[in-house]
């Protein structure tokens, strides 16, 4: 492979058409099903299909027998499914995934910028779902092209894009029923959905977290009251509602308080902690964009990575029944509602988890309040196997081609359902988990951006890679 013609075709590509066409994709508002109830009716999620769908079927016009299907199973989100045949002897196919469903839009946005406006500055490309995950099917269709263009025979390949993945895949599983047979058993899953430590080198993801997720109501009332006259009578429904999570959470430390929540740590993954520490040092602590004096829960680097990777952590992110500060008169309010996100350690059982979980927050309840639950997603984490030794050698062969520096493994703090599920289904597959999410790139939050030189580079590698597993298969 000559790696300067390599870098010089996608590079082209990308500045040709995948950016104004990531541009386009920005505009639109297919928010996950989770965020937009009415998803079907709004059609945001057709457009955001049809935009995607229709670039990719221009390039495969160039491959003979590629394939190209919009999969509409009832009451499903769309699934885009590309067949790409192989060079050579038939085998187990190459399995590439991303998704093109969006967070919702989030507050905090910078002057100019917008989750539907593409802003593209100082080669970042600024709007909701450019990084996390319009690019994916750029990358993968891209990378096969690269291959064709310097005539490198490759394994056949199967583009998966799904449309629920921020609402926890709930469709996947019935379209991987649907589509077994075409899909046989992949020896390799490349994962375009995951994250970067920095941009300087190809970083692949070891472990992904579990995701418990649910709003839970406290109602203590039928109609607020007021203060003085209810105060000391009627107990509060924000303090009940705290009561419960500390059930959950030590309010003091932030750790998990249920041991059943935990598991063991691997050796490995301890030890590729400590790696990550070393190469990014202070980045660790200084990529998240702290207020005032606020400082990380340690200054333990190597805690601060097993925090984030294996073990369980909860965030509370939304609330209701409050009114807005302007509007909050003397008044006891009649409940509260919270959103509980609680991060899970990637070999925890989520059913297990979730069972436990219900527990603690709907029995005994103080008062005897009425609690209202609804769990949105009890989704178990995942755990790489070993890489294969010509996994390992084509990874770093690949980092050091396209980076100039040797590949870092860690393990991230998110859920890629789909993952866990490939695991059980495929467990002789080989995994190549990356992505171009690294530091400030703030997924699901305001200012996401995609760094486009790492996107390139990442695309270039996964191609070398592609090479390198028709040679080892």
């Amino acid at each position: 492979m000559n790696q300067e013609k390599l870098a010089r075709f996608i590079g082209g590509i990308w500045d040709a058409e995948v950016i104004p066409l990531l541009s386009e994709y920005i505009k639109i508002p297919n928010k996950s099903p989770d965020f937009d109830h009415d998803w079907e009716k709004h059609g945001y999620m057709d457009q955001a299909v049809d935009l995607l769908a229709g670039w990719a079927r221009q390039k495969l016009a160039a491959m003979p027998g590629a394939t190209l299907e919009v999969l509409r199973l009832p009451g499903r989100t769309p699934l885009i499914v590309i067949d790409i045949p192989g060079s050579g002897r038939d085998q187990d196919p190459v399995l590439m995934y991303g998704h093109l469903d969006k967070q919702p839009e989030m507050v905090g946005w910078a002057e100019g910028f917008g989750p539907w406006i593409p802003v593209l500055k100082d080669d970042k490309l600024y709007g909701r779902g450019g990084a996390d995950d319009g690019y994916a099917i750029f990358s993968a269709i891209t990378a096969i092209m690269a291959l064709r263009e310097q005539g490198i025979p490759h394994a056949r390949a199967v583009v998966l894009i799904e449309a629920c993945e921020e609402s926890g895949s709930p469709d996947l599983p019935d379209y991987i029923d649907h589509i077994a047979a075409r899909l046989g058993a992949p020896s390799l899953v490349v994962c375009l959905d995951s994250g970067c430590g920095n941009y300087e080198q190809l970083w692949l993801t070891t472990s992904l977290r579990g995701l418990w997720n649910a709003t839970v109501t406290v109602r203590v009332l039928q109609e607020g009251v007021h203060s003085g006259a209810a105060s000391g009578i009627v107990p509060s429904s924000f303090r009940i509602l705290r009561q419960l999570i500390s059930r959950i959470e030590d309010e003091a430390t932030g750790a998990v308080v249920p041991p059943e929540l935990y598991a063991q740590i691997p050796a490995d993954r301890i030890a590729q902690a400590r790696d990550v520490a070393r190469v990014l040092g202070d980045e660790v602590r200084t990529t998240y964009p702290f207020a005032g004096a606020t400082k990380p829960v340690t200054d333990d680097s190597v805690e601060l990575i097993l925090n984030r990777a294996w073990r369980p952590q909860l965030a509370v992110t939304g609330m209701s029944g409050l009114p807005q500060p302007e509007n909050a008169g003397n008044v006891m309010l009649p409940f509260t509602t919270a959103t509980l996100s609680l991060r899970l350690p990637p070999s925890l059982d989520a059913e297990g988890a979730d069972a436990l979980l219900r527990k603690l927050l709907t029995e005994q309840v103080p008062y005897g309040a009425q609690v209202e639950l609804t769990v949105r997603a009890a989704n178990t984490g995942w755990n790489a196997p070993s890489l294969a030794p010509w996994l390992e050698k084509s990874v770093a062969a690949a980092s050091q081609a396209t980076f100039g520096k040797p590949p870092a493994y860690f393990g991230e703090g998110g859920t890629i359902p789909f993952m866990g599920m490939l695991g059980e289904k495929f467990p002789k597959a080989q995994f190549m988990i990356t992505g171009a999410l690294g530091p400030h790139s703030n997924a699901h939050g305001p200012n996401e951006f995609l760094h486009i030189p790492a996107a390139k580079k990442v695309t270039a590698a996964v191609s070398m890679v592609l090479k390198d597993h028709l040679r080892a298969a």
